[in-house]
Formats: structure tokens, sequence, C-alpha cells
């Protein structure tokens, strides 16, 4: 063979392999499935949540993006599980979410979540019926229940101590899931519950047994109550549209939560088999916009706390309303 015929073929040649070796992955990636269902990894506990009242509601049903259950994970565990990749959206405080970004961990708040409120504050202070506990100003040697160290419960009550005259150091604080922190109260291994929707309806019902003292409301007028949505920094950057989706799916739930308050209770004591009358619930902000002010005063409060230096973390790094299509009308 000449010398030009053999470059003629090999030239040929190329030109039938190649698209075949690029078209099996020979450099190029194939394009995504526009129809392929994203799943992100959800924790499951006793808590009023979106998430859940948004698959009760059947919103996940037709999505490209839909919750994947992993099973339960305590409360404490939930921002940490975000960081490393076993949970990729998580429903935790805000509080919580600044500590991790200012340990350098990518998660970033996407969503409100869930608004607090006179008629339906984030959170309840019960002592038992026969307690002597009248004020925070006897909290002082007392112990506490909470469900976890690092967000509301604990910085909210030493705030409220500090501004009532109580040394916030001689409070004790001891953790347990809300939907068991009754349990301690009663056996008198803590002088105050503090206790979140659902859980907080059962004591709130139980008179007999137990009394409430305030709610968060009553401290702050809610500033503080905002718990919100967060996911991981990698699901952010891999899923957008996913995320996106999910916000608005979120703001639905809200809504319809918000405008049908006693079905929506419903929906939750069902799905935890709890009575209705023993459910409270959670007023959500309607268009899951984060309000600057509610971020804001987390920021104040580790600083106040010496958890965080002066301007150590900014707002930008902690959330983003960009996801949100509520934002761009």
């Amino acid at each position: 063979m000449k010398l030009c015929e053999k470059f003629l073929f090999f030239f040929l040649a190329a030109l039938v392999v190649t698209p075949s070796a690029v078209f099996a992955g020979g450099g190029q990636q194939k394009p995504s499935d526009p129809n392929a269902v994203v799943e992100f990894k959800y924790p499951e506990w006793v808590y009023y949540d979106l998430i859940y009242l948004a698959d009760d509601l059947g919103y996940f049903d037709n999505a490209k993006v839909k919750p994947k259950y992993v099973g339960q994970i305590a409360a404490g565990q939930m921002i940490p599980a975000l960081t490393t990749g076993d949970l990729d959206v998580a429903n935790r405080h805000t509080p919580l979410v600044v500590a991790a970004v200012a340990s350098g961990a990518d998660i970033k708040i996407f969503a409100a979540g869930s608004k607090s409120t006179q008629a339906n504050p984030h959170m309840k202070y019960f002592v038992t019926a026969n307690s002597n506990i009248q004020s925070i100003k006897e909290f002082g040697g007392k112990t506490l229940g909470i469900n976890s160290f690092g967000a509301c419960s604990e910085y909210v009550t030493k705030k409220y101590a500090l501004d009532n005259g109580v040394d916030p150091s001689s409070i004790k604080m001891s953790t347990a899931p809300d939907a068991e922190q009754e349990v301690p109260l009663l056996r008198g291994d803590t002088d105050v519950a503090i206790i979140h929707p659902l859980s907080s309806g059962r004591a709130s019902a139980n008179t007999t047994d137990f009394r409430l003292l305030f709610s968060d409301w009553d401290i702050d007028g809610g500033i503080s109550g905002m718990c919100p949505y967060s996911v991981s920094g990698k699901f952010l950057k891999d899923h957008p549209e996913a995320v996106t989706e999910l916000t608005e799916i979120l703001s639905r739930a809200a809504q319809w939560n918000n405008d049908h308050r006693e079905e929506a209770r419903a929906l939750m004591a069902k799905r935890f088999g709890f009575k209705l009358e023993e459910t409270e619930m959670f007023e959500f902000y309607p268009d899951q916009i984060i309000p600057d002010l509610n971020v804001q005063y987390w920021l104040d409060r580790l600083e106040a706390e010496k958890k965080l230096t002066p301007g150590q973390v900014k707002p930008n790094q902690v959330f983003t309303n960009q996801l949100n299509p509520a934002n761009k009308v």
C-alpha cells in the first residue's frame, strides 16, 4: 500500500471509530435525563416539619425532587450529618448552622422554615404542676431539659436569664428528644422542660401534671424562633434546580399549613400517632424568604456568647434567597 493510501485508510478509520468511542464515554458526558428524579437524604424524627407535611399532601408525587428518608437522627447530630454528606437537607436552628459555617462547613440555609408567633410559638417552657418555679428568676441552680446544645433552647434561655439578673452558668442543661422531655421532668431529673411542636402539645394538654411558664414569644417576640432549612454545599452545587423546586414545594406547603391549620395538625397527628388535641403546630413563612434580621440576631448572639469573633461570619455565608422563586417576583 502506497504512503498516501495508508494515510487515507487511517483517516477514514478514525472517522468511523472516534464518534463511537466518544458516545461510549471517551471524554464527553452523556446529557442528563431531564425526567430524572433527584432524591435528597432527610432524617425522620418527631417534629412538626414542612417536608413531612408536603409529603403527606402529595406535593412530591409529580416533582423531580423527593425526600429519601434515612432513619432517625438525634437533633444534635443533624448539622454534623449535613456537613459529612449523610444528610443533604436538614431543618435545624440558625445558630447551629452559623457555628458550622464558622468551622469551615460547606452548608447554607435556603428556606426560612417555621415562624414563631404568639399563637404558635417555637418552643415552650414547662414545669410540673406543683413546682415552685414561677419565672426565669428561679432558674438559678435548676436543671433544664433541652433537645440539643448550641441552639435556641440553650442560647435564648441564657440571654433571658442574664437579662433578669440570673447567672447563666448556674443553670444546668440535660438533653433528650422533644418527645421524651415529659418523663425526666415528672421523675424530677429536670426542673424545667423546653419542648417544641408537635410534642409540646402533649404537655400543654396535660394540665394535671404540667404547667406552662412562658414561650420564646414571651421572651423576644419571636425574633429568635425561625427554624430554617439548610442544604449541603455539594448537593446545592450538583442540584440547584432540585433545591429551587424544593423551595417552591416548601412554600406551597407553608401557605397551605397557615390557611388550613386544623387539617394540617390532623395530618401531623396522624403521621406520629398523636391525639389531635395534644398536637401543637408551627406557622411558617409563606414565601420561605429568609429575613435578614433573624439571621443577624444569631450572629450577634453568638458573638455575645464568645462563640464567634466580631465579623467572623457574614450573613451571606450563612443563607441565600437566590434559589427562591419568590425572591425574583
